[in-house]
Order: structure tokens, then C-alpha cells, then sequence
């Protein structure tokens, strides 16, 4: 059964830190296309940054160049997002998604290319707020 299961998502003050995972079972890890989406309420789902786990290209939004790190450890079949300097724009469900792998721009930024995502977790809360 494939399954992607997110983890670390809290509430946490301006210019504070999280990490975010996002453990895979269920299908073979490497040549996928991590993404890490979120939702904020009344808005559309963006994608924040997205990983090639067989080549490790990487793919980030301007909003949080610079802040973010996605990283892949294909050992434990997980994908984590590093976040510092939140802002509390940055307030939002925090989804993954896996798919098989293409160009990790499109499926990173073009709606049209998230059928691709075969996966989604189940999503954590991230709370930016004093």
C-alpha cells in the first residue's frame, strides 16, 4: 500500500524553526519527485519545494528561497523540509506527495503536471504566530 505519512508540523513564534518529514512506504523510494505542497485557508495549494530523490534536483518557490532546505535520506525512505525564518505568511497545511519522476519544476509549480502526484499524505499544521 503506498503511503506517505508527514510529521513535525507545530505552532511556532516569527523567526522560529520546524523541520518537516515525510516518510514513504509502499513503493520503491528513488525515482520519484518529492513534493512538499501547502494550503492555506481560503487559498489555492502551492508547491513550496520538491526533490528528485534519484538525483537529488531540487526545485524551491521564491517565497522561501533562502529559508527552506528539502533533503532526502533514500535509506529511511524519508523527505524532510527544513524551515527557518518563518514568517506567519508561511501559516498552512504542509502536504507530501511522491510521484514518478519528471522535471521537478513543472511538477513542482504547474498545476497541470500534479496529476503526475500518485501519493498525498495525510497533511500537518504549521503554525507561525506570537
Amino acid at each position: 500500500q503506498l503511503q506517505l505519512v508527514e510529521s513535525g508540523g507545530d505552532l511556532v513564534q516569527p523567526g522560529g524553526s520546524l523541520r518537516l518529514s515525510c516518510a514513504a512506504s509502499g513503493f520503491t523510494f528513488v525515482k520519484h519527485v518529492i513534493g512538499w505542497f501547502r494550503q492555506a485557508p481560503g487559498k489555492e495549494r502551492e508547491g513550496v519545494s520538491c526533490i528528485n530523490t534519484s538525483d537529488a534536483g531540487t526545485y524551491y518557490a521564491d517565497s522561501v528561497k533562502g529559508r527552506f532546505t528539502i533533503s532526502r535520506d533514500n535509506a529511511k525512505n524519508t523527505v524532510y523540509l527544513q524551515m527557518n525564518s518563518l514568517e506567519p505568511e508561511d501559516t498552512a497545511v504542509y502536504y507530501c506527495a511522491a510521484g514518478p519522476a519528471f522535471t521537478v519544476q513543472a511538477m513542482c509549480v504547474m498545476a497541470a503536471y500534479r496529476w503526475r502526484y500518485k501519493t498525498w499524505g495525510q497533511g500537518t499544521q504549521v503554525t507561525v504566530s506570537s
